[in-house]
């Protein structure tokens, strides 16, 4: 599960995790109903937005049905997301994945070099657009067109240079995204929504293609591959400039869409946009100076823009009048960057030395043992020096601590093959302005 979207539990409340991880369920079970169980990998935690947006429009797109037991969810059943809105996500996530494979392919990243995991790779990226685009079209989303802008993007890469915006790079994605979110409008029958919306998600498209780049800089920089930040000669100045205004972007954009019920739109779309961009550049070393504007740090999810704020879709300067709230650019960040170990199978002082309000978190004993509240899972130990296993001990201990949630919320883990020690998937809290200290997981609660 990828995106730049992951809210803490703690920071939804009143049900709204619930509700946001029966969009996520919906997204995986309408990709295994239309796709396949293999496209189950293409489950993102930015694509489950479509269905949000979708059932926030329309009453009737915001149904549920009940989804059995999953490993994620520590064999727990659950509702998921059940409507138009889940399986336009599911087409959407699907043509993204295919785009993002094929690329790969191209570049040779990894893997993807031999021959044959990219023929292998190939033919599964053909097979999902081809999908895809039958599933768009039958949703009444023109499928074949939005393949069409994002294989542009490739095109646009070879073609940038040192001097070239990086916003004609990031231009084929931005359009994508607001193509998808437009389209809620349609499934959801308000079609005074769709400029609006198409104006949210192409600034939404922006910021997640600039956090991406932010992200893989300097994994770029070393390998040697292509990142638009340093292709175009952008500095992290202007792509945080370009992040805030996008996200202020998104916030005016919203205020113009008529919904039914915006509490989980605006958490994701306001709040926790907000926080992407901050953890993004905090995790990169950049830190904004004093006065900077930051759009998404506001303490209500739906408070409306200030006066005298331009209107979507005009341009929006970097000292707008962005009211910060609590931003703390050295908090939990750094705390989560104290907790990541090197992966050497020693202890070392990141993570002994690490302590959070007095004792070990959430109960755990020294080894990681203790997947949530209600379990206290020390199978498989962590060994020093580390444990390997063999291919068939390695899977038969990874299904074992996937279905005891272990890989997501025990923390730390061994790996199943390797042994050494792993952060769970849901580790860390990215709540600046809280001493939560809490589990962000949503499959052990």
């Amino acid at each position: 599960m990828f995106g730049i979207l992951r809210p803490c539990r703690h920071t939804l409340p009143d049900g709204l995790a619930d509700e946001w991880m029966a969009h996520m369920c919906g997204l995986c079970l309408a990709l295994r109903d239309d796709h396949g169980q293999v496209s189950r990998i293409a489950t993102n935690y930015d694509g489950l937005v479509i269905s949000v947006l979708t059932a926030a429009q329309a009453p009737e797109q915001a149904g549920t049905r009940r989804a059995g037991r999953c490993p994620l969810r520590g064999m727990r059943g659950a509702q998921a997301a059940d409507g138009a809105g889940a399986h336009l996500a599911a087409a959407v996530s699907l043509m993204l994945a295919s785009a993002k494979i094929t690329d790969h392919i191209e570049d040779g990243d990894g893997v993807y070099a031999r021959r044959g995991v990219r023929a292998l790779a190939g033919r599964m990226a053909e097979r999902w657009r081809r999908g895809a685009t039958a599933s768009g079209d039958g949703l009444g989303l023109d499928g074949s067109a939005l393949l069409a802008v994002i294989d542009r993007q490739r095109e646009l890469e070879l073609s940038a240079g040192p001097g070239t915006d990086v916003l004609t790079v990031t231009a084929p994605t931005e359009e994508a995204t607001g193509e998808a979110f437009a389209h809620t409008a349609a499934l959801a029958g308000r079609p005074a929504n769709a400029e609006p919306l198409r104006e949210a998600g192409r600034l939404f498209g922006r910021i997640a293609h600039l956090l991406d780049a932010v992200e893989d800089l300097e994994e770029d920089r070393t390998r040697g591959a292509w990142n638009p930040l340093a292709a175009t000669g952008t500095g992290l100045d202007r792509a945080r400039e370009l992040c805030d205004d996008a996200a202020l972007g998104v916030r005016l954009a919203l205020a113009e869409t008529a919904f039914t019920d915006d509490r989980l739109v605006r958490a994701l779309l306001e709040r926790e946009l907000g926080r992407a961009v901050d953890r993004v550049f905090s995790q990169a070393g950049h830190h904004p100076g004093h006065g900077h504007p930051h759009p998404g740090r506001h303490p209500h999810p739906g408070q409306h823009p200030h006066p005298g704020q331009q209107p979507y879709p005009g341009q929006y300067p970097a000292g707008g009048p962005y009211h910060p709230q609590g931003h703390h650019p050295h908090g939990h960040q750094d705390q989560n960057r104290k907790r990541r170990r090197d992966d050497s199978g020693t202890s070392g002082d990141g993570y002994d030395s690490y302590s959070s309000g007095g004792g070990d978190r959430g109960g755990r004993d020294k080894d990681g043992g203790g997947c949530c509240e209600s379990c206290t899972c020390g199978t498989p130990r962590l060994h020093h020096p580390p444990k390997r296993r063999g291919p068939i001990a390695g899977c038969a201990v990874a299904l074992f601590m996937c279905c005891t949630c272990q890989l997501c919320c025990r923390d730390p883990h061994p790996g199943p093959w390797s042994g050494k020690r792993r952060d769970a998937w849901c580790d860390g809290c990215d709540c600046p302005d809280c001493n939560c200290n809490c589990d962000c997981c949503c499959c052990c609660d």
